[in-house]
């Protein structure tokens, strides 16, 4: 059950580090500030409402290294327990 949870981590992981390389920004917008839009006012969005969020230049490798990482240790370390389980040291 645990292995599944760690894959699940580093793919997700792996996704956000390649959303990181595509996007520039991110505009975020809180839905208790932003007043209705419609068709007919496309002004309703206030800018105090909108957060940008810039990812650092560190950020897609440090996910996606991350994330292989995790999954890559997922896989091997039941076999290494397996193994050290197997040569009688536990």
């Amino acid at each position: 059950m645990w292995r599944s949870v760690f894959i699940a981590l580093g793919v997700m992981a792996i996704v956000l580090g390649l959303e990181f390389l595509v996007i520039d920004s991110a505009t975020f917008y809180d839905p208790d500030e932003v007043r209705t839009i419609s068709f007919l006012d496309p002004t309703g969005s206030s800018a105090e409402a909108a957060k940008v969020f810039r990812p650092k230049d560190w950020m897609p490798w440090a996910f996606l290294s991350g994330g292989i990482v995790t999954i890559v240790y997922s896989y091997l370390i039941p076999v290494r327990y397996r193994s050290w389980r197997q040569a009688g040291a536990g």
